[in-house]
């Protein structure tokens, strides 16, 4: 007769839906699918959709569906450089009024672009400083450097790996480390007390962003979740994956229905009884 499993020991870390999973479907879609499918919460993508730039809009969603905006996305995207304006730091206390509004208290934002002079060499001290002035955390999200056949490009200032820059909260997104060819685990573990999100997802090592749903790349997405369970991680999971090839709506929910369970059942970690 084998031994019976050791029971298991759950963080505090909540799970949340990225309204970007069902693009090219509307914001107001995340929360309804987030709440159907038993998220925690969503992570709000600020970008072209109307909706999801509109806060009163976003206050108006959470009651509406009763589901909670765990963190807000900062329009960091090349598709969103005049969402709020041109003002970088404008779109960032933006960011946090939005999260304040709703209750959240994170903020994900990429690192400028290199051709962002200015909003670069300041970003380390400006980030600092949003930080104490909105009471607000801002988790710098690590990147990767663009490739087009053997060519590489280093588009992020002041770098994509936020491992090596003083941020004292960063977001880790495992769909990055694929792209980048980091270890996610190092990552993880490198970071310490500084990891404060993870952005969920898979990648098979293209130089594409890829986005697949937990468990369908080559990324150790499942060991990821247990080191967390292992270290007591208290932040957010986001699950940020593209669905955009699902033919119909059953297809998606379907696709965010895995990636939870995926979630939810890896983020645990074995209880090792202590001997007498």
């Amino acid at each position: 007769m084998t031994d019976p499993a050791p029971p298991v020991s759950v963080p505090s870390a909540r799970v949340a839906l990225s309204t970007s999973s069902v693009y090219p479907e509307s914001t107001e879609v995340g929360f309804e699918i987030g709440k159907r499918l038993g998220y925690d919460g969503v992570e709000v993508m600020v970008g072209t959709d109307a909706t999801s730039a509109d806060i009163d809009a976003i206050v108006a969603l959470q009651e509406q569906h009763e589901i909670p905006v765990l963190s807000v996305h900062a329009p960091c995207l090349l598709i969103t450089q005049r969402v709020w304006g041109t003002d970088h730091w404008v779109k960032l206390e933006k960011s946090a009024e939005m999260a304040r509004a709703c209750g959240a208290g994170l903020v994900v934002v990429h690192p400028p672009f290199r051709w962002q002079r200015e909003y670069a060499r300041a970003f380390e001290e400006g980030v600092a400083k949003l930080e104490e002035n909105t009471g607000v955390v801002f988790a710098v999200e690590n990147m990767y450097p663009w490739r087009t056949g053997k060519r590489e490009f280093q588009a992020y200032a002041p770098g994509w790996d936020p491992v090596v820059f003083g941020y004292e909260h960063v977001t880790l997104d495992v769909s990055h480390c694929a792209t980048s060819g980091s270890d996610p685990l190092v990552m993880a573990t490198e970071l310490g007390d500084r990891l404060a999100h993870v952005h969920l997802g898979d990648g098979s090592g293209s130089p594409r962003d890829e986005h697949l749903v937990p468990g369908r790349g080559e990324q150790p997405v499942g060991e990821l979740l247990g080191l967390l369970a292992e270290q007591g991680y208290a932040g957010d999971v986001a699950v940020e994956v593209t669905t955009r090839k699902a033919v119909d709506r059953a297809q998606r929910e379907a696709d965010l229905a895995e990636a939870l369970a995926f979630t939810r059942l890896h983020l645990a970690s074995p209880i090792v009884p202590h001997e007498s």
